[in-house]
């Protein structure tokens, strides 16, 4: 595959238009007025939505950024062929998920995708093509990619790069204006130097890294899991503090003062969850299981089992607080998105406490300001299906008798017995918690999952308070 970069202007298509595809193909189109950039998806519904006032994707400040380019040099459309054929720089960011089937279920990445967008690439394309693997994929699928593109039969030549995404959802376009870094890999100086001019119109060159391929596709695993390392390794800790009275937020605090250590990502709670985390990790397990590496992929593996087991742990104590049933009681879930900012539910850890909780068969009153009720009960169908992808009649059930969704934080609350913060939402710290006391049960059960509200001031007006990693505050009335 020798390179043929041409001198002709820039002009990118994005096969992909989710949470990464789409954002990032905005803030290039911003940045670079002059390079027109084509964001496609077989998905009618959300181009619609790309092209419309309600983005598919929630991010403060994305709607600004997408409304500046859109119509000048930012197209969404469907016309996947026609985009291929029109670019010079072509970015996939099409989803991988787990292997949900066949070998490495339950760790590998399924990359189905990825190799239809090769396959339709290698089809459309004519003349030189620099194709990015922007999706986060296994080490060496460019090895498969760059295969399948050698294979055009319309004498179409290609250079793969590798250039992942490290965005934090709820962050995303401060991320893409002022990253930590640009990693870019490759094997052509001359198709790496084409990406690097792009990014470079914003970025400082130095913040801008270029390695091989492979370092490129394995830095992406490597940073999300020791991220998640450092979240589950907190969360450890947390079950120690409730065991011996500590708080979990003074042992970070003073943890992370040490400068070796630092303070970012140990914030307790009730788990992590997003589209990357537990993915990336299984993904890494499995690679260390092919190689060989069975001490290497049980060190990773625990670092989701312990993710599992925080989850787990914060559904057992509401039933066990709640004197061991909540049975035909009402809890109100405040928060189902993953984090904050965001309307992404991948893996969120309210599915997992809402699916223990309606097992249990408390009544659940649902709130999100940004997660509509249709993905709310998709996503509680998805956690009961079996190994065949099937809900049974019996969890249907439960979810349309015992789930209702509603408009704002109050409602859920009204005659609730307890609460659950599941999401760190600001506006649950603003709310008027005595007219929230005075509606509720009594006893009026507080169980802060992110560790956000007040749990002193909670208590003086009369709520239990159950934190992570935190002493109990029972209430005074």
């Amino acid at each position: 595959m020798t390179s043929k970069i041409a001198s002709t202007p820039t002009r990118i298509c994005c096969i992909g238009a989710g949470y990464v595809g789409g954002p990032t193909m905005a803030m290039i189109a911003k940045q670079c007025p002059d390079i027109l950039v084509h964001v496609v998806d077989l998905n009618q519904s959300r181009i619609d939505q790309w092209n419309s006032s309600e983005l598919p994707v929630y991010e403060p400040g994305l709607q600004e950024v997408v409304e500046e380019a859109r119509g000048r040099n930012l197209t969404f459309s469907t016309d996947v062929e026609g985009a291929i054929r029109d670019a010079n720089i072509i970015f996939i960011a099409v989803n991988t998920p787990t292997k949900a089937f066949g070998i490495g279920a339950g760790r590998a990445a399924n990359l189905e995708f990825i190799e239809k967008c090769a396959r339709k690439i290698a089809e459309c394309s004519t003349g030189h093509k620099v194709v990015v693997e922007k999706s986060t994929l296994p080490v060496r699928t460019a090895e498969a990619v760059k295969r399948i593109l050698k294979s055009a039969a319309n004498g179409a030549t290609f250079d793969v790069l590798s250039n992942p995404e490290f965005l934090a959802e709820g962050t995303a376009v401060q991320d893409l204006l002022q990253p930590d870094r640009v990693l870019i890999g490759g094997e052509s100086a001359a198709a790496v130097e084409q990406l690097v001019a792009v990014y470079g119109r914003w970025i400082p060159r130095d913040k801008i890294l270029t390695t091989n391929l492979w370092s490129s596709e394995l830095s992406k695993l490597t940073a999300n899991a020791f991220l998640a390392q450092r979240v589950s390794s907190i969360n450890a800790i947390s079950a120690l503090c409730e065991a011996t009275g500590a708080d979990v937020d003074e042992v970070a605090k003073a943890i992370g003062t040490d400068s070796r250590i630092g303070p970012k990502f140990l914030k307790a709670s009730v788990g992590f969850g997003g589209s990357c985390f537990q993915k990336d990790i299984l993904n890494l397990v499995y690679l260390c299981e092919h190689f060989g590496l069975n001490e290497v992929a049980k060190y990773w593996e625990q670092v989701v089992v312990m993710n599992d087991y925080q989850k787990k742990r914060f559904s057992a104590r509401i039933v066990r607080t709640m004197f061991h049933t909540v049975s035909d009681k009402k809890i109100a879930i405040w928060g189902f998105a993953f984090k904050k900012d965001t309307n992404d539910t991948r893996e969120s850890a309210a599915i997992h406490i809402c699916r223990d909780l309606l097992e249990e068969r408390a009544r659940l009153t649902i709130y999100d300001p940004r997660v509509p009720e249709s993905q709310v009960r998709s996503e509680l169908e998805g956690i009961f299906k079996d190994a065949l992808g099937v809900v049974s009649e019996r969890h249907k059930q439960l979810i349309r008798d015992h789930v209702t969704v509603v408009p704002d934080a109050y409602s859920a609350a009204e005659n609730a017995h307890a609460i659950a913060v599941l999401t760190e939402w600001d506006e649950f710290k603003k709310l008027d918690m005595e007219r929230v006391f005075q509606g509720m049960h009594r006893p009026a059960f507080l169980f802060d999952g992110r560790n956000i509200m007040d749990a002193c001031r909670l208590s003086e007006m009369g709520f239990e308070v159950h934190s992570i990693g935190r002493p109990s505050y029972h209430g005074n009335a």
